[in-house]
């Protein structure tokens, strides 16, 4: 069975930091392109930053840039978001997705490409 499996949310500070990670059973992640998306309430799923099957390109939505980080482990297989300097607008369910659809930067955040998604992890900032 073919999973994706979210982990790393919590409860955090504004100013504070965490490390989603997210691994794959049942296939390999080498040959996909991985994205963070989330879901805050009231709101629409967002995509917030993807990475290319090695991990030599990476895309970021504004908001986060400069304080989030992602990458890869192809031998873990595993995809890790560090977050920091976090924001009560960062509080949301962040999901991660798979897609083995090739790279293109300007539409890496489009949720139709990913052909897999796991779960969610919940994250919330706040004091």
């Amino acid at each position: 069975q073919l999973q994706l499996v979210e982990s790393g949310g919590a409860l955090v500070q504004p100013g504070g930091s965490l490390r989603l990670s997210c691994a794959a059973a049942g296939f390999s992640l080498s040959g996909y392109a991985v994205a963070w998306f989330r879901r805050a309430p009231g709101k629409e799923c967002e995509g917030v930053s993807s990475i290319s099957t090695g991990g030599g390109l990476t895309k970021y939505v504004d908001s986060v840039k400069g304080r989030f980080t992602i990458s890869r482990d192809n031998g873990k297989n595993t995809v890790y978001l560090q977050m920091n300097a976090l924001k009560p607008e960062d509080t949301a369910i962040y999901y991660c997705a798979a897609s083995d659809r090739g790279w293109y930067q300007s539409r890496q955040f489009e949720p139709e490409r990913y052909n897999h998604w796991g779960q969610g992890t919940q994250v919330t900032v706040s004091s």
